[in-house]
């Protein structure tokens, strides 16, 4: 048991590492991670309730997670193949895809929660 809870210490170190390289390193994490401060300003401002609270989180933490994806599939295309390949750069366009729809999909919902506060 006591090596289970070490290795899920030593996961969760790793884990806020990885949080931390994104946030300091990623031009495209940081930008995010505004927007996202600036969301939760305005969600305490405007009182959301609960639910509005609940998506608004889960929007932000599925842009950051995919984003964190996108960023892994990058840095390992380029480590494999550091020139530019046909299929490498069709990969990568896969995967920054893949945040593209997580970012319409969160813009979406801040739309829906946030518009009749200004409107």
């Amino acid at each position: 048991m006591k090596d289970f809870i070490v290795g899920r210490l030593k996961s969760l170190k790793f884990a806020i590492k990885g949080c931390f390289l994104l946030i300091t390193t990623e031009h495209s994490v940081m930008v995010q991670t505004s927007l996202f401060s600036i969301m939760v300003i305005l969600g305490f401002y405007f009182d959301i309730s609960k639910q509005d609270w609940i998506n608004q989180t889960l929007a932000i933490a599925l842009v950051l997670g995919i984003e964190g994806l996108n960023t892994a599939v990058e840095k390992m295309a380029d480590f494999i193949h550091p020139d530019y390949h046909k299929r490498i750069g069709f990969i990568k366009d896969i995967a920054a895809g893949a945040v593209t729809f997580a970012a319409l999909g969160a813009m979406t919902i801040f739309l829906i929660i946030y518009l009749p506060y200004f409107l």
